[in-house]
């Protein structure tokens, strides 16, 4: 089976303008399967967005792609909660990024996102048997665990995360608030000033990580390449890349590319490097090492 190519949600604080321009070039040029739409990190920014959501799904169905809304990863107050339940019960395929919207899914088809802890063969079970069809793995698990996962469940697709800054935690506090001396309350938006999150670094001026509102991220770009056979033999069905500000229809490109077995790894990093990233290209913890480590293939 062919694996296929998954365009995650935008994670970042974009205006509305911007994500209508950005859906209509996935809809039009983009080589990817699935796109995910919705709001994941921060509740407050949903309501300048609400209203783009039905024109871009209907552009994007009408180009061939599967859509699937995905929901908060951490709904903290009665509106969120409320706006959970009413779009897990939306017909199209729903991720659940929050156990929560599990049973407000109420037994129907859905994606398990990665801000759910499905660290092993048993919880992923758990959600088959509870109507998941696909579950995007944590990002911080290694292709190891992945493939005892996906050949105890051989009947949902696994999917890893493959391209992007990786999401490594969310929060109660709002770090870019915090930075701007605002209230989480009285926040500003102001996490729309860095569309890519914003870099931190170590006392000692070491680049270390990103925030983005409520959200930390890694500093370095996640970019899984793997080997034509390590796909083939793993049993992962599909790669998600998480939209970035640089050109995804060509990061799409490399990974169609990369997973018809045009090109190998090293030349699709190249091609990665070469579209201009918001920070360098990591693969650890797919390798099973600190996730900040890089070794292109030999």
């Amino acid at each position: 089976m062919s694996v296929r190519l998954t365009l995650g949600p935008v994670l970042y604080n974009w205006s509305a303008d911007r994500l209508v321009d950005f859906y209509a070039r996935i809809a039009d040029e983009a080589d990817v399967d699935r796109v995910h739409l919705g709001e994941v990190v921060c509740g407050k920014r949903a309501p300048f967005t609400d209203a783009i959501w039905p024109e871009v799904i209907e552009r994007l169905e009408a180009a061939g792609k599967e859509v699937v809304i995905s929901l908060l990863a951490l709904p903290s107050n009665v509106r969120e909660r409320k706006i959970l339940a009413e779009l897990a019960g939306e017909e199209r395929l729903v991720e659940i990024n929050d156990v929560t919207g599990l049973a407000l899914r109420s037994g129907r088809p859905f994606v398990v996102g990665p801000f759910v802890n499905v660290y092993n063969e048993m919880t992923a079970k758990f959600f088959a048997e509870r109507g998941a069809g696909t579950v995007c793995l944590p990002v911080e698990l290694p292709i190891s665990a992945a493939v005892v996962i996906a050949d105890a469940v051989p009947g949902i697709d696994v999917e890893v995360f493959a391209f992007g800054r990786m999401p490594l935690a969310v929060s109660g506090r709002c770090y870019h608030a915090r930075l701007a001396g605002l209230h989480k309350d009285s926040c500003q938006f102001v996490c729309d000033r860095d569309p890519d999150g914003l870099d931190v670094s170590t006392l000692a001026g070491q680049p270390f990580l990103a925030i983005n509102g409520i959200a930390t991220m890694s500093h370095g770009i996640e970019a899984y390449c793997p080997p034509l056979y390590e796909l083939e033999t793993s049993g992962i069905r599909r790669l998600r890349l998480s939209p970035q500000t640089c050109d995804m229809v060509k990061v799409a490109a490399v990974y169609r590319a990369l997973v018809s077995g045009s090109i190998e790894p090293n030349e699709a990093r190249e091609r990665l490097v070469a579209i201009g990233l918001p920070g360098p290209l990591v693969d650890g913890y797919t390798r099973g090492l600190a996730g900040a480590t890089f070794a292109p293939m030999a």
